[in-house]
């Protein structure tokens, strides 16, 4: 049986509209990388981890899921999540005992597997049970003469940044799939990866922030996807784009520039509203667009900044990180266009109604979504 446009239409609104129930909870839910600073003075080691407590304890596998509402598991977290914080710290502490074996820590050469105590649990972060907390685990441990150590988890624990403090040359990785990491002392890291090495391990944490946890980069991207399917308008709104968020990246992440994400993301947010808004009352790429696009790329770079902000970024090798987290970036944005244009763009593209039908209405609902995004990070916030 042919499908008309109008039955096509209803389906799309049908499948986006879903998509925005899930957009709007989906914040409270997903899953952040851990981060761990170690300190090692002497023969003592201090290890902090910030994690989601609440996903560990569901026994969630952090290594697949980028939202806990997709878990079996969901129902346990937020059982959790409902906790108090003295209560939930008391449940870390009863369940140390498994968590402890999930935890490694290797004296080097040697390879003798170090033993671990829980000194402390701290819970912060949002008592409001629609948004993520956060955790403070406080590790110790002890070398029987000072040497290197090398850190791991198990994959299931999702991925972590770890981060040495109190020395110049302290190490900075990104941990994933339950990697080790390179060796440590009290002086710093005793071999660090290459540049080609640190460039390619960050770029699948750039792609991860578009891929699958940017969904405000994806419906900004999505909007200048719906203006119009000629490659060469295209073409000068993501270039425009992608430049400006590449300086504001740099110039954040190098700590140049700093603004409050209190500001950012409302901003971020309305950007989406006026290239959705826009899509809605033009049909061709005004002259001006490219320059507007630019601005609004200033402003994703600082989202984008944040997040290197939050892991740190490795002195010894700073801008292959950077580069390499630029290119997950860009990776990520064109995966969303190469999709929107082969799922959209090639079926219904040239076809009559394809403005009418599919285009508008999208963009429709992306500003709407974005005005959402507006009303939480301001009014709500």
């Amino acid at each position: 049986m042919t499908q008309t446009p109008l039955h096509l239409f209803k389906t799309l609104i049908a499948v986006i509209l879903l998509n925005f129930l899930g957009i709007l909870s989906a914040s409270a839910h997903e899953v952040s990388p851990s981060i761990a600073d170690i300190t090692i003075t002497d023969n003592q080691i201090e290890i902090e981890i910030r994690l989601m407590a609440e996903a560990v304890l569901a026994e969630i596998d952090l290594s697949e899921a980028t939202d806990t509402n997709e878990s079996a598991r969901v129902e346990e977290y937020d059982r959790l999540r409902a906790l108090e914080a003295q209560a939930l710290a008391e449940a870390v502490r009863v369940f140390w005992p498994s968590l402890q074996t999930r935890l490694h820590l290797w004296a080097v050469p040697e390879h003798q597997n170090l033993s671990l105590r829980l000194a402390e649990v701290r819970v912060i972060g949002e008592e409001n049970q629609d948004l993520p907390r956060f955790s403070i685990l406080r590790i110790t441990g002890s070398l029987a003469s000072p040497s290197a150590v090398s850190f791991a988890w198990d994959s299931e624990l999702g991925n972590l940044v770890l981060r040495q403090q109190g020395v110049e040359n302290g190490l900075t990785e990104y941990l994933s799939d339950g990697q080790r990491s390179s060796a440590m002392n009290g002086q710093g890291a005793l071999e660090k990866r290459s540049a080609w090495g640190e460039l390619f391990s960050y770029v699948p944490v750039g792609f991860d922030h578009i891929i699958p946890k940017g969904l405000d980069h994806i419906l900004f991207v999505l909007g200048l996807f719906f203006l119009t399917l000629r490659v060469s308008a295209l073409l000068w709104q993501i270039s425009a784009f992608t430049l400006a968020h590449t300086v504001t990246l740099a110039a954040g992440a190098m700590g140049w520039v700093t603004i409050s994400g209190s500001i950012v993301e409302p901003l971020i947010a309305a950007s989406i509203v006026f290239v959705a808004v826009e899509n809605i009352f033009s049909q061709k790429l005004r002259r001006w667009r490219p320059a507007l696009i630019f601005g609004f790329g200033l402003l994703h770079g600082l989202g984008f900044a944040s997040v290197l902000q939050e892991f740190g970024l490795p002195d010894g090798q700073f801008i292959a990180a950077l580069v390499g987290f630029n290119i997950g970036v860009e990776i990520g944005q064109l995966t969303v266009i190469a999709c929107a244009f082969l799922l959209l763009g090639v079926w219904f593209g040239n076809k009559p109604w394809y403005r009418a039908y599919i285009s508008i209405p999208s963009s429709c609902l992306i500003a709407l979504i974005g005005a959402y995004w507006v009303i939480e990070r301001t009014i709500l916030a």
